[in-house]
């Protein structure tokens, strides 16, 4: 793949799916940048301590990357079982958030990818939803939009996912033709990462019922290969796609 030389930021870069993107990265000669809240343990070309629930914050940290970037990796993000309101700040409104503030500095024919999920399939039943909130501007319009439109706590998980998926695809394009950035997303099923075990407590009965379905969760180094492949050159006509890497698993509600 050839990225030599790139220069891309990679959210969520401490553990799990985003310490593999940042591993594969730099063994096909990237340069990461990290975002994160926690400290890394690993080799980076910079690093930035960040909270991406606070748009505020978000600003602070993007004055502390690099004026010129190739890519950006949104892998940051919190389980179902958290907080309603910081899983819509931080899987949702501070990833566009980051993504808008970021993108006049991607050189063009850089990327942008965003790690959703397969749990996002579901999409087309709130697509007028999903759309409406696309449109909203900025973080705080997004946040008093979710106000007039509450969530179920139940199903906050996914339904960000679906937003995350219908607003990247819904703007992709646009920023393609006129800043020569791609975005597309990543959806992962099941993930051996640190927060597989709040996956499985967020599905309950579900979970256990479906693990037929697949032969394992994935590891998380097959998901980032395919989060590397679409920050290449190799990838330069893919764009405003949602890509499973689940193993077959949607493959299966057909």
């Amino acid at each position: 793949m050839n990225i030599n030389n790139k220069v891309i930021v990679v959210t969520g870069v401490s553990s799990g799916i985003g310490a593999e993107t940042a591993r594969a990265l730099r063994f096909h000669g990237a340069r990461v940048i990290g975002v994160d809240r926690n400290e890394p343990n690993m080799t980076l070309d910079g690093f930035v301590k960040a909270d991406l629930s606070n748009p505020d914050l978000i600003d602070d940290a993007v004055a502390q990357l690099p004026a010129r970037i190739d890519g950006l990796c949104n892998v940051a993000g919190v389980p179902g079982t958290a907080n309603p309101q910081l899983l819509a700040r931080i899987n949702y409104l501070g990833l566009r958030h980051l993504c808008e503030q970021l993108l006049d500095r991607i050189n063009p024919g850089g990327s942008i990818v965003n790690v959703s999920s397969i749990l996002g399939a579901e999409w087309p039943a709130r697509l007028e939803q999903h759309k409406a909130l696309a449109t909203v501007r900025g973080f705080d319009s997004g946040e008093e939009w979710l106000r007039d439109h509450p969530v179920p706590v139940e199903t906050c998980y996914q339904y960000f996912k679906e937003a995350l998926i219908v607003w990247s695809v819904s703007q992709a394009q646009s920023w393609f033709m006129t800043n020569s950035v791609r975005m597309n997303c990543v959806a992962p099923g099941p993930v051996f990462t640190p927060i597989l075990g709040d996956f499985v407590a967020m599905l309950g009965g579900r979970a256990e019922k479906d693990a037929h379905r697949i032969k394992r969760p994935a590891y998380a180094d097959e998901v980032a290969s395919v989060i590397t492949f679409l920050c290449s050159e190799q990838s330069r006509w893919i764009n405003g796609v949602n890509i499973p890497v689940d193993g077959g698993l949607a493959s299966t509600y057909l």
